[in-house]
């Protein structure tokens, strides 16, 4: 195992307990031996780990330790390139920027070899969807994030044009299309709103009374979805 790897797994093994454990827990559970696990827990304090305590005591980590990027595993690198990637064909503009940005920060600041590891990814994803969306997607975002009633103008499966006025609380990227879930006032009743048929919207001033967790909890429940 990678010295780096060696460390994450140290981190992960150590956020599990609420009370100090003893360095031969420690060692049993990372796989490593007593005079190494003392090596690593002193690099990890020397890198800003809040590791309490001593050799015949016990460690416990203090909660509030941010994980530096450097710290990643190559697994967890991919996946943050795959994401990344994905996020660049199927999101708004401004959302795949912001995924291209944050990806960036974070190779910034990684080891040499981590860093072509990031920049000489093979993993690719499938090419942009044919359907494009008319309206601009990260307002409503913004709208779904403060709670906002949104009237949309939508067009139907047969062109029909209709006013909405929902309460949105997500949005999902799928292959083809992009859809808007929300609390329908019309129906008074869960809707799902393909976002290539938006024609346009305003987010109102007015939040909706319900806050947005619970319509996502109500909403899995009605479809039939685990929810965490």
């Amino acid at each position: 195992m990678a010295r780096s790897e060696r460390l994450l797994t140290l981190l992960q093994t150590l956020r599990r307990y609420r009370h100090p454990v003893s360095g031969a827990v420690l060692a049993g559970e990372t796989g490593v031996s007593l005079r190494t696990l003392y090596r690593d827990i002193a690099s990890l304090q020397s890198q800003g780990a809040m590791i309490e305590g001593e050799a015949g005591i016990g460690y416990v980590l203090k909660p509030g330790f941010m994980l530096p990027p450097m710290m990643f595993s190559q697994d967890e690198i991919e996946a943050l390139v795959l994401g990344s990637r994905w996020v660049a064909r199927a999101a708004d503009e401004r959302l795949a920027a912001a995924g291209a940005d944050a990806l960036a920060k974070i190779a910034a600041v990684l080891p040499d070899d981590m860093r072509e590891t990031v920049e000489q990814a093979t993993l690719v994803v499938a090419t942009r969807r044919a359907l494009e969306d008319k309206a601009d997607l990260s307002l409503m975002r913004k709208a779904i994030r403060s709670e906002r009633i949104v009237q949309l103008t939508y067009g139907d499966v047969n062109g029909a044009i209709s006013t909405r006025r929902i309460w949105p609380f997500a949005l999902g990227y799928f292959d083809e299309v992009r859809m808007v879930m929300g609390w329908c006032e019309l129906r008074q009743d869960f809707r799902h709103f393909r976002a290539d048929r938006i024609v346009d919207f305003a987010v109102l001033e007015t939040r909706y009374p319900r806050r947005r967790v619970v319509l996502a909890k109500e909403w899995h429940k009605q479809q039939g979805i685990a929810h965490d």
